[in-house]
């Protein structure tokens, strides 16, 4: 490798064919390496290397997981909401009023382990540029969280600092955390997961795109300096596995700073509302490498950069680790230079440096076919030299070979019939406050109150309620809702009806919230697509993910996939996290889980049908350490209907709460309700073991007052949803009767019991 003073030039390149190049340590398989030497007609210069490393890693470019996304597109339902899809870099919908709704969910969870506090924090702020490289003012922001066992010491080394830097990142930009998943299992110990979402609203005429049109244009790097940190971050950090060997590689993680950040975003939709950027992208993995080449692959032309130009935090630095550098707070704009002097005036005026550091090139009759060269220079001399879309938009795609796993015959057919179950109501009693003590199904608000979740004044919904729901602007009620999901344990047992079991969860979480779901963004955490029983685990999911949202009518909008987590050779229970929007038209009609005093007296309602399914439940995993069977059944048109139930009783007002079920079943959901609101509910059920622990999909509990419950059956029976009237709001208890006898729990007890779990675990002191 040359060194600084020497850089590796496109002339020398041509001249020393024989060059040895360390692309196996960046990531490049041989096939790979052998094509970009066609591709250029001679090696690659160490720059170029660089660029095609890190574009065709795993991270960026999705070898191994296109074939699958694909069908996302293929399948993907007709749908007057969706103005952007997949392929940006995020989705936006319509959601009314002139408004659109842009939204993503993105993964940070290997650079989480390494660095919980950095790793989080540059997670939340990645994924806020994402947000707003679209032309979108950043409105709130959600995480999906996955840890070890809550008394291992690594889960303490590492939730502690991932909850801190996700609250500092987003409480330093004054966006309100809106809700989200925690979760536990032993499966993802020395593996985290770390999945942010953002969510941001503009006017359909903002809308911006990651694109360089126009020959002569300016190419300007605005926000942060370039230094050392996260260099091959994006195809070391996500690319591979933590074994003995890859520790020693790891790269420094990001450092976040959201202040800088905050000043990016204000600068930025000023120079948005003057309409002085005709294309934008943000700089996250794969840094300079990724804006210049997807910008370029985007545009009309090619593009010219004068490498050097570059800002830099360590004047250091080769040529190399400047494209891979992944510094966090920068952006790239495309400005026509009648308006760049405006543009560069509130650049300064905001504090934000800004430099040009190329422009837009012409593309010549021979190249077009390939959409123009990116040219890049250092000090003078010519180091890059390639078609941009062979980097961006031309990587290799491999149809990984999958198998299902022999062993999977086994798991399903350990069913959890064999296990014990309560045989007294003593029994009954003790059961229903474990599960509520359980790490991922207790009370956690440990985390979420480090979280500002009300700032700004628009937040009409967050934890612990089954959705968040936001205002999209001070002068509208219309409102958004959010929900994320992913049961791991179920999707193991089943990957294609587990997935879709998470995305029927999001979508009712959402639906109890009394919103209408519309769009949906998805994050794909699974192990190594090198196994092919991984790869069979990813088809299914993708499969069913894809064939549930065409049924459903609600388009994938974006997302990403995060494969290589595990540890070893042991992979991580696939989790495929899903994240669902809805559209209320009035904020004011909303629907909270809580039963309050002043809904005392109010009939229960348990909407949908109870089945004997207790495979991958709460109850099989706290009381007996037990997975195996099948998950739930997932009835998409039962979800449809019961989402069409509780909007509709929003809308009408018939509805005083409302509370989806899924993990824990009934016991959990009617002890939260119950301990939100402070007051208690009696209610009477047949088989009392199955009736609270089932985890039957498309059920939800209804809060219905006297004077309504006419109109609340009319709705349910317009529908085709089974409706069952099981209790009534009210006492100081959660009382439980059936044929058999009957329990009773007071509310201290129950909070005793689900509130002292995680700070027990991680409180000081």
């Amino acid at each position: 490798m040359p060194d600084a003073a020497q850089p590796d030039t496109v002339s020398t390149a041509r001249s020393t064919p024989q060059t040895s190049q360390p692309y196996a340590e960046l990531g490049m398989a041989d096939d790979e390496y052998a094509r970009v030497r066609e591709i250029l007609g001679r090696r690659p210069t160490s720059a170029e290397l660089a660029i095609y490393s890190v574009m065709w890693s795993e991270h960026c470019s999705y070898k191994s997981s296109k074939v699958h996304l694909r069908q996302f597109g293929e399948k993907a339902p007709r749908s007057d909401a969706l103005l952007v899809g997949m392929g940006e870099n995020a989705g936006v919908v319509d959601v009314g009023e002139g408004y659109a709704v842009t939204f993503k969910i993105e993964s940070h969870n290997s650079p989480s382990y390494v660095e919980p506090h950095q790793g989080a924090a540059t997670g939340v702020g990645g994924i806020v540029r994402d947000i707003l490289t679209m032309g979108a003012r950043p409105v709130a922001v959600m995480d999906a969280l996955r840890f070890g066992p809550v008394d291992a010491p690594d889960t303490h080394r590492v939730l502690p600092g991932v909850v801190s830097g996700i609250s500092f990142y987003g409480n330093c930009l004054g966006l309100p955390n809106i809700g989200g998943e925690l979760g536990f299992d032993p499966g993802y110990s020395g593996n985290p997961l770390v999945n942010a979402l953002c969510v941001g609203v503009m006017r359909h005429e903002d809308i911006k795109l990651a694109q360089a049109p126009g020959p002569g244009n300016k190419v300007v790097l605005f926000g942060a300096t370039t230094g050392p940190d996260g260099i091959g971050g994006a195809s070391v950090l996500a690319s591979a596995t933590f074994d003995d060997e890859s520790q020693a590689k790891r790269p420094s993680v990001q450092v976040g700073d959201p202040f800088m950040e905050k000043l990016l975003i204000e600068c930025s939709l000023e120079l948005f509302r003057r309409d002085l950027v005709v294309g934008v992208q943000d700089l996250g993995a794969a840094g300079v490498s990724c804006s210049t080449t997807e910008l370029a692959a985007a545009g009309t032309g090619g593009m010219r950069i004068e490498l050097d130009r570059v800002p830099l935090r360590d004047p250091r630095l080769t040529p190399e680790e400047v494209l891979m550098s992944e510094s966090q707070e920068r952006m790239m704009a495309i400005v026509e230079p009648g308006k760049l002097d405006e543009f560069m005036e509130i650049c300064a005026r905001w504090n934000i440096l800004a430099t040009v550091i190329g422009e837009v090139t012409d593309v010549t009759d021979e190249e077009a076919d390939r959409g123009g060269r990116l040219v890049m220079t250092w000090h003078g001399q010519t180091i890059v030299d390639l078609p941009p879309r062979t980097a961006a938009d031309e990587g290799p795609v491999y149809e990984r070979p999958y198998v299902r796993p022999i062993e999977q015959d086994d798991l399903q057919a350990d069913t959890p019939d064999r296990l014990d179950r309560p045989k007294t109501d003593a029994d009954l009693r003790e059961q229903v406050l474990r599960v509520l003590a359980a790490p991922g199904v207790c009370d956690p608000t440990w985390v979420t109150q480090q979280y500002d979740r009300y700032v700004l004044g628009n937040t009409v919904l967050a934890a612990p309620h089954d959705g968040g729901m936001i205002r999209v602007t001070d002068e509208s009620d219309r409102g958004i809702a959010l929900a994320t999901d992913g049961n791991g344990r179920y999707t193991r047992l089943d990957p294609y009806a587990g997935t879709q079991a998470a995305y029927a969860e999001a979508y009712r979480n959402v639906a109890a919230t009394g919103a209408r779901p519309i769009a949906v963004t998805n994050c794909l955490n699974f192990g190594s697509p090198e196994d092919p029983g991984v790869m069979w685990q990813f088809a299914e999911s993708t499969r069913g993910l894809a064939d549930a949202c065409a049924q459903l009518g609600t388009p994938v909008t974006g997302g990403n996939v995060s494969f290589y987590n595990q540890t070893g050779n042991t992979a991580i229970n696939p989790t495929p996290v899903i994240g669902v929007l809805g559209v209320i038209s009035d904020v004011h009609d909303r629907l909270t889980t809580a039963f309050t005093p002043d809904t005392d007296g109010a009939k229960i309602f348990l909407l949908g049908e109870t089945a004997d399914e207790l495979g991958g439940s709460v109850w099989a995993g706290v009381v007996h350490d037990h997975l195996g069977g099948l998950p739930p059944r997932v009835d998409l048109d039962a979800e449809a209907a019961l989402g069409a139930v509780l909007a509709e009783a929003a809308e009408y007002g018939v509805a005083a709460a409302a509370h989806d079920l899924s993990d824990g079943g009934l016991a959990v959901a009617l002890a939260e309700s119950a301990m939100r609101g402070g007051i208690g509910c009696s209610v009477r059920v047949d088989d009392p073991f199955v009736s609270l622990f089932s985890e039957s999909t498309a059920r939800a509990i209804v809060a219905v007052r006297p004077d309504a419950e006419a109109a609340f059956a009319e709705l349910c029976t317009r529908h085709s949803v089974p409706l069952t009237e099981i209790g009534t709001v009210g006492g100081t208890a959660l009382q439980v009767t059936h044929p058999g006898g009957g329990f009773a729990i007071e509310l201290p007890e129950l909070r005793d019991a689900y509130e002292s779990t995680l700070p027990a675990a991680f409180a000081e002191g």
